[in-house]
């Protein structure tokens, strides 16, 4: 069964935070000229990558060059009938790709130290190097498992005060302690194999007592489930060329 609390809660009921309270605001307030750009739109992005990249190395059989050259100058045509400049952009994407992964590691400085409650999901994880019991706390379940993690920002490694380990993967719990921003960065096997847990956040949990997550709202989404079906559609695009 699983224990209602580790030690006796000391944290008051004000301190409860939300996953957004997590991330750094300030941080995600950057120019990103992909943001507005339909799915369709960054396809044809892609594909002007990567057909100029497979006329660059030769690596396009002769007999398939006219084609892969027509499907480069249709995107181009296409893009720029919409008004968008697909060199400027292409030049532009390694700047925002760093501007987005500082957004996602940036943690609300304001909670840095704070004493916090926070309900969520628990991985089981490996000891720390100093025997200390370690699990990871994630805002929705099934992240990491048949997933990818979140973004650093959106996880965190909780440093626990005895053995207590989940009785199963994704168990919802509310946690409370002092957080730090404490980046870190583990491998080590979930479900499907070993996941990189790349974490802003380091909780040291004063109390974990069980959580009943309310339904989430049909149609619900998050920043984490649209980059995810982003990668997915991605990598379906990638088998198709």
């Amino acid at each position: 069964m699983f224990a209602a609390a580790l030690v006796p809660s000391i944290v008051g009921a004000d301190t409860s935070v939300d996953w957004p309270d997590l991330i750094d605001a300030e941080a995600q307030v950057f120019d990103d000229p992909f943001r507005n750009l339909s799915e369709d739109q960054i396809d044809l992005l892609r594909t002007i990558v990567r057909a100029r990249e497979k006329l660059a190395r030769g690596s396009a059989p002769v007999e398939e060059i006219p084609e892969v050259e027509a499907r480069l100058e249709n995107a181009l045509q296409t893009l720029a009938q919409a008004g968008i400049d697909a060199d400027d952009l292409i030049d532009l994407r390694w700047t925002v790709a760093g501007l987005r992964e500082t957004a996602a590691n940036a943690g609300n400085p304001a909670l840095d130290g704070s004493e916090v409650s926070l309900a969520g999901f628990a991985i089981p994880a490996p000891p720390e190097a100093d025997g200390t019991s370690t699990v990871y706390l994630v805002e929705l379940a099934g992240m990491c498992s048949h997933t990818p993690p979140p973004p650093p920002n959106q996880l965190i490694r909780v440093r626990l005060s005895d053995g207590w380990r989940p009785d199963y993967m994704h168990q919802p719990v509310r946690i409370r302690g002092r957080v730090h921003i404490d980046p870190s960065e583990r491998v080590f096997p979930v479900v499907d194999g070993d996941v990189p847990m790349k974490a802003t956040w380091r909780l040291d949990a004063d109390s974990v007592e069980a959580f009943t997550p309310k339904p989430r709202a049909e149609g619900a989404s998050s920043d984490w489930v649209e980059q995810l079906r982003a990668q997915l559609k991605s990598r379906r695009n990638s088998a198709d060329e």
